[in-house]
């Protein structure tokens, strides 16, 4: 059996080369996004060192619990007060419809309107001037006090005085004339400038 090569060389004295000493392989490095996924998962876990705020739903003083109170009872007031207006408005309301009503039946019958009169007896009411036609006896009953003016519906009655206090005790308002024959006379300024005739008027 032959020697192989090998064996051969070594007869000759080769020596065989020396083995070299296999070294683990070094070891991998994290990835940095791995470490930096690792970061924060141990901040997490480490205890908190900033200060903690006390939260914003804690126990309120004394003095915010009474000006609570002050609020609500002020809101509840106010609610109360419209309800109180709400209600006197619509008493109001149905206690003139009840006056018209009433009103209505009494001219009916108290009325003393002529259908021909042609003759404008202005008088103030409302901030306006307004008128109601009379006959020329009428117009002397209603100067003189014995005849008065009642509104209704935007139509002027003539009454007697009686039935026209009676009008204003079923609607307030209803009265629009009843003059005072001792009433003085009321004094008219005439160095006022509505008096004052313009200079350049022609006769």
């Amino acid at each position: 059996m032959t020697d192989s090569l090998k064996d051969q060389l070594l007869k000759l004295g080769f020596k065989s080369a020396p083995r070299e000493e296999r070294r683990p392989p070094p070891q991998s490095r994290p990835a940095r996004h791995e470490a930096g996924k690792q970061g924060p998962q141990q901040r997490k876990d480490q205890p908190a060192q900033r200060a903690t705020r006390p939260p914003s739903g804690g126990p309120r003083t004394q003095g915010e619990i009474d000006l609570a109170k002050a609020y609500a009872i002020r809101s509840q007031r106010e609610k109360d007060e419209r309800i109180a207006a709400e209600k006197r408005k619509q008493e109001e309301a149905a206690r003139r419809r009840e006056g018209k009503t009433k009103l209505a039946e009494l001219l009916k019958t108290a009325s003393r309107n002529v259908p021909e009169a042609d003759i404008a007896r202005h008088f103030e009411y409302g901030g306006k001037i307004r008128r109601v036609y009379v006959t020329a006896e009428q117009l002397r009953q209603v100067n003189a006090g014995e005849l008065a003016v009642v509104q209704l519906g935007g139509r002027y009655h003539l009454v007697s005085p009686d039935d026209a206090r009676a009008a204003e005790a079923m609607l307030a308002g209803a009265l629009a004339l009843l003059v005072d024959p001792d009433a003085p006379a009321p004094e008219v300024d005439y160095a006022d400038p509505k008096y004052q005739v313009p200079d350049d008027l022609v006769w």
